[in-house]
């Protein structure tokens, strides 16, 4: 082996062994950092579109949600709400679609390119920033908004920076405006950078940071651009560890702020350790097919396997060019269907694309429709999974875990598991396979797609790992490891297996991750193997669980004995449930399957925090 570099003074090579995956990944948060626990609302659905063009359209998309009631947690606002390219990023509001300055000379030169300058738009209904934020946040949502690592040649932030000498002298996005990236590893220009966004939109009431094009983009690349002076040295020498910087300055002020709203950061790109500045990356401007989507999911599992933890990709892709760039073509639908079920097990699900494209759920129909019902099902599947999902957070966040786990992190006995990128483990209890190929449309030589019979149900093979059995998430059917199935996949079926040997906590049905506590949860159980499960609660959004304010139930499930252990609750915070039910219900077909509540219970049984045991 060796190592070639034309800048590097030395190579620090550490070789990380850890007996299995799951301690080779902890072994790398030891040495890059921990990953700080998301809120609650932070996995719940996140809808997004490039980009909505004012504080109206944005929160007419949250009430059409409400009203809809198909639960959202999330909206984001991406680009351009400054204005035009000369203005990028300006981190503050000049749009003046944004500050009700419509038709004003002073503002009318920041509207963005190409865009009607017609006053003819009436006084709008939600008139500034704040308004726009203090809405979402009345609708119980959240908003985060997008800020890139450049400045246009019009903004206060671009002369700041060229005053430091921390702006990198190159071509960045959009090309040809005069824009330029900051050197994030300049600690004066991190601070600057922070302020701007605090002053402007975090003291506003902003909930999340996209930190868009974080590699930077690099417009007209030449060699010689590599030469550019950056603080730590040339931009050769440490241009991939830009992100790593970049969201470092974000995370770290506002910790550094009175405000205990846990950093929810969104971003392009990543460097080892990223995890530790409450980072997620998702994978990019992705283009909307089939095959795309497959190497999707590929790249999904060797990104968990660097021990970066949480990952996520545009549901559905993000350029929809080979669908005529048209949310009506029937053959998208398809492909959205089956990326937004995938979301569902992503760990967290956004759903995104390039205009003219918007795919919020009331673009693909009504109730009634196929598309629109499936991604309805899906969307509330999502939300009863939450206190699966964040038990899985605290473990990410207390054990150095993993979300997404490629099956040789749980099955490395089994060979056919060792490379396949079809497939994976949802934490410790899911298998999921992706459906990732069209079954039920076509499209013709122009792209126009066409609808088959939706009642010629298609198959999709799935492997299930040696080493467990496995039920059917669906259907309750409980089949051997060690063997190859075709599983029968309607349009609004993707293959779920839960391992034998697994407890679920089955949360209520919300329009948001808070609305109901979860005092009266149902807590399935998959007969077949000893299980385990650790429910973990806290405050739901503050750092108050790093100084312990949280607790734990150990759930144990005794297959021989045929017998649940629900252990005493461990540590507390304020306002906790101290007295809930939970409703026991042991798993088989007819019983306790797929995303509806079962009409009985095995048990329900009052608990107080002291022990119980529950003979089944």
């Amino acid at each position: 082996m060796s190592f070639d570099s034309e800048v590097g003074d030395c190579a620090d090579y550490y070789f990380i062994y850890g007996g299995n995956a799951d301690k080779v990944i902890a072994n790398v948060r030891e040495l890059t950092g921990q990953a700080p626990l998301y809120p609650l609302w932070a996995l719940g659905f996140w809808q997004c579109r490039e980009r909505y063009k004012s504080p109206d359209e944005l929160c007419e998309v949250v009430d059409k949600y409400r009203k809809l009631k198909v639960p959202l947690d999330g909206i984001i606002q991406d680009w351009q709400y400054w204005g035009c390219d000369s203005n990028w990023n300006a981190m503050k509001f000049q749009n003046p679609r944004y500050i009700n300055k419509m038709g004003d000379k002073e503002y009318m030169k920041y509207l963005p390119n190409g865009e009607d300058k017609s006053a003819r738009y009436g006084t709008p209904r939600i008139k500034t920033p704040k308004e726009m934020i203090d809405y979402v946040h009345k609708q119980n949502a959240h908003i985060m908004i997008s800020v890139w690592a450049s400045f246009g040649p019009w903004t206060e932030m671009y002369q700041k920076m060229d005053s430091l000498k921390a702006l990198l002298q190159f071509d960045t996005w959009p090309n040809n405006a005069g824009v330029r990236p900051y050197d994030p590893y300049n600690p004066v220009a991190r601070d600057l950078y922070w302020s701007e966004m605090k002053k402007n939109i975090f003291d506003l009431g902003m909930d999340g940071w996209w930190l868009d094009s974080t590699e930077p983009d690099h417009m007209n690349l030449k060699d010689q651009d590599f030469n550019t002076l950056t603080y730590l040295g040339t931009f050769r020498r440490v241009h991939n560890a830009f992100p790593l910087m970049s969201n470092k300055g974000v995370y770290e002020h506002q910790r550094a702020t009175t405000s205990d709203k846990r950093v929810f950061l969104l971003t392009r790109s990543s460097f080892l350790g990223q995890q530790r500045y409450a980072s997620h990356s998702w994978s990019g401007d992705v283009v909307s097919t089939w095959e795309v989507m497959r190497k999707q999911l590929a790249a999904g599992l060797n990104y968990s396997l660097c021990g970066i933890p949480y990952w996520n990709t545009d549901l559905g892709g993000f350029f929809a060019w080979k669908y005529n760039n048209n949310v009506n073509n029937i053959a998208y639908h398809e492909l959205h269907v089956r990326w937004y079920q995938w979301g569902v097990f992503q760990p967290i699900m956004r759903s995104h694309n390039s205009s003219p494209v918007a795919v919020e759920i009331y673009q693909f129909g009504q109730k009634g429709d196929w598309a629109y019902d499936a991604l309805e099902k899906y969307t509330h599947l999502r939300y009863r999974l939450l206190p699966y999902l964040y038990s899985t957070s605290w473990e990410v966040t207390s054990k150095a875990g993993s979300f997404i786990r490629p099956l040789m992190m749980d099955f490395p006995k089994d060979p056919k598991v060792l490379d396949m990128d079809t497939e994976y483990m949802f934490g410790h209890n899911f298998l999921v396979r992706p459906v990732t190929d069209s079954l039920y449309t076509w499209q013709d030589k122009n792209q126009n797609g066409y609808l088959k019979d939706l009642k010629k149900i298609g198959n999709t093979e799935v492997y299930l790992p040696k080493g467990a059995n496995w039920t059917d998430f669906w259907t309750g059917q409980t089949l051997e490891g060690g063997q190859t199935i075709q599983r029968e996949v309607p349009i609004d079926i993707m293959p779920i297996y839960v391992r034998a040997g697994s407890i679920l906590p089955w949360g209520p049905a919300v329009q948001y991750s808070t609305e109901k506590k979860w005092d009266n949860l149902t807590i399935r159980i998959y007969p077949g193997a000893d299980a385990e499960f650790t429910l973990y609660e806290d405050e739901f959004d503050n750092y108050n669980y790093e100084k312990g304010a949280y607790t734990t139930i150990l759930m144990k499930w005794d297959d021989k004995e045929r017998t649940l252990t629900i252990n005493e609750r461990k540590g507390n915070y304020k306002g906790m449930l101290k007295n809930r039910k939970f409703n026991i219900i042991l798993v088989e077909p007819g019983k306790g399957c797929g995303d509806e509540d079962s009409p009985t219970f095995d048990q329900s049984i009052s608990y107080k925090g002291k022990q119980v045991n529950v003979k089944l």
